[in-house]
């Protein structure tokens, strides 16, 4: 989900290595010791062709980040949410989202993420909208189907249903102790079943 490439067509490999370079470096040093030089010289690339794929440093930033979340946590579509059962929707992510939260490099993403929201706004402002948005009319989706089906109260605020089982995951994340796969697991589903989205 990057802004459309100009120019020559996109190169999968080299596109893949410059998402790769901008997480670890800004998982490493921070925005600030992310520039576009030093991305493209790590993915071996050249500044041009970073550019023709995306306009800002935040828009590739942005972009890297979601590329360790889109890739490892399986995420329903529209077209899912509307005909499955949320039950086995839910399940379906947790074993994925267990095994991917409890790893360090995500860990550290995380803490970097919260670290840049006041110093970077610009950067938070671009995932926010870009990626973390869709995200949550998908979970609102979610539900609303589930509470056609009856498993989530009729009078549950939506909004603070996504912020508490997203800020539930984080400070499990963040603590000195952090979880293993099995553990979160568990944690998943506690957090789940109490919005009403396991049995």
């Amino acid at each position: 989900m990057t802004t459309p490439g100009r120019g020559r067509p996109r190169d999968a490999a080299a596109e893949r290595a410059i998402l790769q370079a901008a997480l670890d470096l800004f998982i490493e040093r921070g925005v600030e010791g992310a520039s576009i030089e030093q991305i493209a010289k790590r993915a071996g690339v050249g500044k041009p062709t970073i550019y023709r794929r995306w306009s800002t440093k935040e828009e590739l930033i942005a972009a890297a980040m979601e590329s360790l979340i889109a890739e490892e946590v399986v995420w329903a579509s529209p077209e899912a949410i509307d005909l499955e059962s949320p039950y086995e929707l839910v399940e379906a992510a947790i074993e994925s989202a267990a095994a991917t939260t409890t790893t360090p490099h995500y860990r550290a993403l995380v803490a970097r993420v919260y670290g840049s929201a006041v110093s970077h706004p610009g950067l938070m402002a671009v995932y926010w909208n870009r990626y973390i948005l869709p995200r949550r009319v998908l979970a609102a989706r979610l539900l609303e189907r589930a509470r056609e089906l009856g498993t989530v109260s009729g009078d549950t605020d939506f909004d603070v249903a996504i912020d508490m089982m997203v800020g539930a995951i984080t400070y499990r994340v963040l603590q000195p102790d952090p979880p293993g796969v099995e553990e979160m697991r568990r944690y998943l589903r506690a957090v789940y079943r109490q919005v009403g989205l396991l049995p």
